[in-house]
């Protein structure tokens, strides 16, 4: 390992201890590093060429923001958790420096994440407009600034399952199964599955059970509403919709990479320690 990234939340007020703390280790290490705000999309993606590992200090939100400006290039992602319960990260700021050492070691293991790639039809200003994104974590189709349930027809490959009465409804993938969609009542799916969940949102008179499909599925969400409503990519990427927009989603061919030191089994343990401190 010759090249760290350090990709940091820009408005945390713990993040710049913790960075003066990982870049001693990494000077002492004679490792050549740099630092960037996780919101600066470009800025990142210019630090990329040659880099070995990407540090994240912040949230689950930073490694979307990081996993979004990646688009499937081979650098894995090590969270360092400055956020509420981090399901993605790896380390915790009150962990000595061990897992950080093995992990510039050489040590620990590859953890291959499924994305869903996007492609929303959006009528702007009378024009139709096809915009393309990939997800780590979910698609949202929802309500907007007016608190009015909105119709969402969800279709699996080209077959109407319903036409949700909702909030909304999305699809997300086995990371996303922690996130919002298991807030909406989605399963939790094990991180390495290649499916997918479509789960509706707060559902009135409508088909209120979530499904999960194969990794082959294609998932359409057509928005019918009189008000705007509201496209939310992995929750910072956020699109005004109009009646008869629509937007596909599928399982695609790009991967998030994690380097980890603590074992796969480890998700269990700490899913069941994280969910029941939500329910405190």
């Amino acid at each position: 390992m010759k090249k760290v990234g350090i990709a940091y939340h820009p408005l945390n007020a713990r993040v710049p201890e913790l960075i003066h703390k990982l870049s001693a280790i990494l000077q002492a290490h004679s490792l050549e590093y740099w630092q960037c705000s996780a919101w600066d999309t470009a800025q990142l993606r210019r630090h990329f060429p040659n880099t070995d590992l990407i540090f994240t200090v912040g949230g689950d939100g930073t490694i979307l923001r990081v996993a979004q400006a990646l688009n499937g290039a081979p650098i894995p992602i090590t969270g360092i958790n400055l956020g509420q319960l981090g399901f993605l990260t790896e380390i915790q700021p009150n962990d000595g420096s061990e897992k950080l050492l093995a992990l510039l070691a050489g040590k620990g293991w590859c953890d291959e994440r499924a994305m869903l790639d996007a492609e929303l039809q959006h009528n702007v200003n009378g024009k139709k407009e096809t915009l393309y994104f990939n997800a780590l974590n979910d698609v949202v189709m929802a309500r907007g600034a007016i608190a009015r349930i909105i119709e969402v027809t969800a279709s699996v490959d080209g077959a109407v399952v319903d036409t949700y009465k909702a909030d909304g409804a999305l699809v997300a993938s086995a990371t996303g199964s922690t996130g919002y969609a298991l807030a909406a009542g989605g399963p939790i799916l094990n991180p390495k599955s290649a499916d997918i969940l479509l789960v509706p949102i707060l559902p009135h008179v409508s088909l209120q059970h979530p499904l999960v499909l194969s990794s082959a599925s294609v998932v359409t969400l057509k928005l019918s509403a009189t008000s705007p409503a509201t496209l939310s990519i992995d929750g910072h990427i956020s699109i005004e919709l109009f009646d008869g927009d629509s937007v596909t989603v599928r399982c695609g061919t790009k991967r998030t990479r994690f380097l980890r030191i603590a074992p796969p089994e480890y998700f269990y343990v700490s899913l069941s320690r994280k969910l029941k401190r939500t329910a405190v």
